[in-house]
This record gives C-alpha cells, structure tokens and sequence, in this order.
C-alpha cells in the first residue's frame, strides 16, 4: 500500500503530542504575585521546552525518512505504531518532571528514570523502523537506500544515550535531565543526509 495514509496519522499524533505539551504550562490561580510564581516554575518550561525540541527533531527526521518511502507493508506499519506509541506518552513524563524536577530525591529519581526511558524506547522503536526499511530496501525509492544504514545508526545512537540518563538518575536526578537536554541539543544543532531530499534531488536532475 502507499504511505499517503500513514503520512497523515504520523503528523496528526505529533501534532497532539506537541499540542499536549503547552497545555501543562503553568497557569497560577488568583496570583498576587504572578510574576515571582511564574518565574519559580521555570522546570516546567525548560522540561516543556526540552520535550517539544525533541519531539520536533523525530518529527523532522522521521519525515525525512518517510519521503523515500514508496510503500509499505504491515510489519512496517507495526513498527511505526510502536514509534507513534512513545510520541503520544511523551506529554506525560515531562508534565511529571515539571512538578517533581525539585522535590524530594526518591521522586525527582524516579521521573528522571521515567522521561529517560521514555525516550530511550522512542529512539529505540525510531531506529527500529529505519531498520527495517534498511533490510527491505524494496520498500525505499533507489536512489535514498544506500542513506539509510547511516539513519539506522543515528537513530539507534541518540536512543541508547538515553541508557547514560537512566544510570546519572540513581546519583544525580538533575545530572540526568542535563543529559536529556544535551541530548535534544545536539541533535538540533546536528545534521544527517536526509534520504528525502535526495529523492527530491534526484528527480530534479533526471528532469533537467
């Protein structure tokens, strides 16, 4: 079958993902002093601020990824519902790492280890499917196959950093969100050849 459909279901869980982020932004009841209670709930920001940085660069990247796809087939489909699964769970630990961030050390701990492994299996499930796109190339229009065992590594790398996060949780709960954030921040200053673009660049050659 053609990608068309699964296109849309893809952009539309990001979507929700993202916009479920900002409704956990701190709105301070009948505040005398809105602007020191704002200002002392700067987790929540930096924690939404980390979470849609990331989310926007899997949304890039994976849109990249699907742009060489020409089709697909059910266990495809199966691994980017397993992808999709963790984007949707995103909203959830980065709300609990905005109130337990300063709390006590066994809470700030436990959602440190929670977001990091969260994310770990979103990058593991992104590189599963670039993975599987990689062994069944039949499924990737030709010029873009020889990008994606590169794809396949970068994914795989930028999920298994998040094992790094999990072990720093147990000594140092904000030493394991530093890492999240440096993670989200290389990643967003970082390039990666990008198997639709060179579709694109390859069909604008063979026109010309």
């Amino acid at each position: 079958m053609g990608p068309s459909r699964l296109h849309a279901l893809i952009d539309g869980v990001f979507a929700i993902a993202l916009t479920l982020l900002v409704l956990d932004l701190p709105k301070p009841q009948h505040s005398t002093q809105l602007v020191h209670d704002l200002v002392r709930q700067w987790p929540s920001y930096l924690a939404y601020l980390v979470s849609f940085v990331t989310l926007g660069i899997l949304w890039i990247e994976h849109h990249g990824m699907m742009g060489a796809v020409r089709s697909i087939d059910r266990r495809f489909l199966e691994r980017t519902l397993a992808f999709l699964l963790f984007i949707s769970v995103i909203p959830w630990p980065t709300a609990l790492a905005a109130d337990y961030a300063r709390q006590g050390f066994g809470e700030a701990r436990a959602v440190a280890i929670l977001y990091a492994a969260t994310m770990l299996m979103m990058g593991l499930t992104f590189a599963w499917g670039w993975h599987y796109l990689t062994i069944h190339s039949e499924l990737v229009a030709e010029p873009a196959r020889s990008a994606f065992p590169a794809g396949t590594r970068r994914a795989l790398l930028g999920g298994l950093v998040y094992l790094l996060a999990i072990g720093v949780a147990f000594i140092s709960p904000l030493g394991s969100f530093a890492i999240d954030a440096v993670v989200a921040g290389y990643f967003a200053v970082s390039r990666s050849e990008v198997p639709g673009l060179i579709v694109k660049s390859s069909l604008t050659k063979g026109s010309t």
